[in-house]
């Protein structure tokens, strides 16, 4: 396993990591807990998270993934200091009105929820879901720094911002010279590039943040398992359907002919090798839901695109104003 440093932080993540959304929803507890071995084993030592995970399943009240992440670090004895353990803060945790946001009510709220089903007493990283326009940039930062501070977060990060609104945090942080967010999760893959590359991508590299990009295979997409004439049935299949189109059925086309002439990579190992091969990506965040996919998605750590391949890929899925 390839390790890389998370922004300006001295802390080495693998170049892999663990998604966990599945956990209680795709994947039962035990099934989990087989995966967090399995990765944990290859080398995998980043873990990300969130408090609602996974709320949207009928039945789960959310937080169930950060438990069976708690529950497996105990019934596993992995020692705590081997892992880089990540979650969010942001989204609805009950049925109060304060039960969501980034006040710093409910951050103060969350932060202890979330270490108590974690079974530890500190985060190494701590983001923002998404943007909360009802709340001033500054107290969400000061309690974050707060938390900072106190011992109880290493590092924080945010997730889904727009590059504007993640300057406003950094600046906002230097001025008040506050933690300030060391990494950022945009939604960035082959087939959905611009949303990062346009304006999200200078701003990281300028200021080092560290990208952790979710949702790298495309909700399913960038496997290959659905074609022109192939459309299976799966938990997320509606949204890759959004990606059904002339031009990303011929880039499947490609990343299979790419995958036989690098030494038999599957589709989605071209994807993430593609994501690995960026300097600015730290750590693209995988969701397997079996062990077979998860030896898929670790086969792609150490594949070489040569620069023709590379430059195929890129100019089949170049995006345009």
């Amino acid at each position: 396993m390839e390790y890389r440093p998370l922004g300006r932080t001295g802390l080495k993540v693998s170049s892999l990591c663990l998604g966990t959304m599945q956990f209680g929803w795709t994947a039962d507890e035990a099934l989990s807990q087989r995966i967090l071995s399995a990765a944990f084993e290859a080398g995998v030592n980043f873990i990300d998270t969130a408090d609602i995970y996974t709320r949207w399943v009928e039945g789960n009240p959310g937080g169930v993934a950060e438990s069976i992440i708690g529950s497996w670090i105990k019934s596993a004895n992995i020692p705590r200091d081997q892992l880089v353990i990540a979650t969010k803060v942001r989204g609805r945790t009950g049925k109060g009105p304060n039960d969501e946001g980034l006040t710093r009510y409910h951050i103060f709220n969350a932060v202890e929820a979330s270490l108590r089903r974690l079974g530890t007493d500190y985060l190494d990283l701590y983001q923002t879901h998404s943007p909360d326009e009802s709340v001033p940039i500054d107290e969400t930062l000061s309690a974050l720094d707060d938390l900072v501070r106190q011992g109880k977060v290493r590092y924080i990060g945010c997730s889904n911002y727009p590059a504007w609104r993640l300057t406003e945090a950094l600046w906002t942080s230097k001025f008040l010279h506050l933690s300030r967010f060391e990494s950022s999760q945009p939604h960035y893959n082959l087939v959905r590039r611009a949303e990062f590359e346009r304006e999200h991508a200078e701003v990281c590299r300028h200021h080092q943040i560290a990208v952790i990009p979710y949702s790298p295979l495309a909700n399913g997409f960038l496997t290959g398992k659905y074609r022109r004439d192939q459309t299976p049935e799966s938990a997320r299949l509606r949204s890759a359907t959004r990606y059904f189109n002339d031009r990303n059925w011929a880039l499947l086309d490609l990343m299979e002919r790419i995958g036989r002439e690098t030494g038999g990579q599957t589709i989605s190992q071209i994807a993430l090798a593609w994501l690995l091969s960026n300097p600015l990506v730290t750590s693209p965040i995988i969701g397997p839901r079996s062990l077979e996919q998860l030896a898929d998605n670790l086969g792609a750590v150490g594949v070489q695109l040569g620069e023709d391949h590379k430059r195929l890929l890129d100019e089949a899925s170049q995006w345009k104003d």
